[in-house]
């Protein structure tokens, strides 16, 4: 049988995701890439992966795919790692640089500004670098390990979940795992199981994360420790699908994102095919 290609995201935030296949257990049958989210999606469109932790907002751009249920990268409090990182007051905010790594956040932060902040400030691309991002703009998105390191004391921030959950009171989906059904439909693993096992044993080695990646970040334990066990959720539940669904309706209103196909997950279509 031949090997699945999957594209990872080479943050903190999806380590204990890939605990098992970063750990041998969960290898075997995959070849694993580590990448930006926005090049996970662009690998999935292109073919050179079957298997990515997509973000959310690529799902609306991507034909033919299948979503891995109950497992995601989303957040029903604070995520810390998705800033607008602001040099002046909320209204005085004319430009911002968009982070060219996230798609998702883009989107979110073009609807937070469209639907509850009011303003329509020049969005434009950049490379997540803040200090840069502020020479030019009056703030900057930027999102991921980049997020986590930010100074916040020294800026006016906005953590884009923790706004989106106080204007609507939904959790907020980023990322989760998707699959070309091409691929599904000529392989008979049980995906669904692998990947939530890999996330379930991850979220069990928690400490052994936080050692290996704090130094990395140059964070505390317990700080990367509260980050993956608090901010992150990594389930994609009943609530989460209602906040996604919701997303893509406000994105596709204020022209951020394109119509949302049905959302498709593996069970389902293993079933149509069989």
């Amino acid at each position: 049988m031949k090997r699945l290609r999957i594209s990872a995201i080479a943050y903190l935030n999806t380590a204990p995701l890939m605990w098992d296949f970063d750990n041998g257990t969960g290898a075997a049958d995959f070849d694993i890439s580590y990448t930006l989210p926005s090049q996970c999606a662009a690998d999935l469109k292109a073919g050179t992966a079957d298997i990515g932790i997509i973000p959310a907002a690529a799902y609306t751009a991507i034909p033919d795919l299948v979503i891995l249920p109950g497992v995601a990268i989303s957040s029903k409090q604070a995520v810390r790692s998705i800033l607008l990182v602001s040099k002046v007051p909320l209204e005085q905010i004319n430009t911002v640089a968009l982070d060219t790594s996230s798609m998702t956040s883009v989107a979110l932060t073009k609807v937070l500004f469209a639907k509850w902040w009011k303003r329509t400030p020049e969005f434009t691309p950049m490379a997540p670098d803040i200090d840069q991002m502020l020479r030019e703009h009056d703030a900057g998105l930027v999102i991921g390990d980049p997020a986590l390191r930010i100074d916040r004391s020294r800026y006016i921030t906005f953590d884009l979940a923790e706004e989106w959950i106080r204007f609507t009171g939904k959790a907020f989906v980023f990322a989760f795992w998707a699959v070309r059904r091409a691929a599904v439909q000529k392989n008979d693993l049980d995906l669904a199981s692998i990947f939530q096992h890999s996330r379930d044993h991850g979220l069990q080695h928690v400490h052994e994360i936080a050692k290996s990646w704090a130094p990395r970040l140059g964070l505390s334990q317990e700080s990367v420790i509260s980050y993956l066990q608090e901010n992150i959720h990594y389930s994609l539940d009943n609530e989460c699908l209602e906040g996604l669904r919701l997303f893509y309706q406000y994105a596709q209103e204020v022209n951020a994102l394109a119509a949302t196909p049905p959302l498709h997950f593996h069970k389902l279509v293993r079933q149509t095919v069989a």
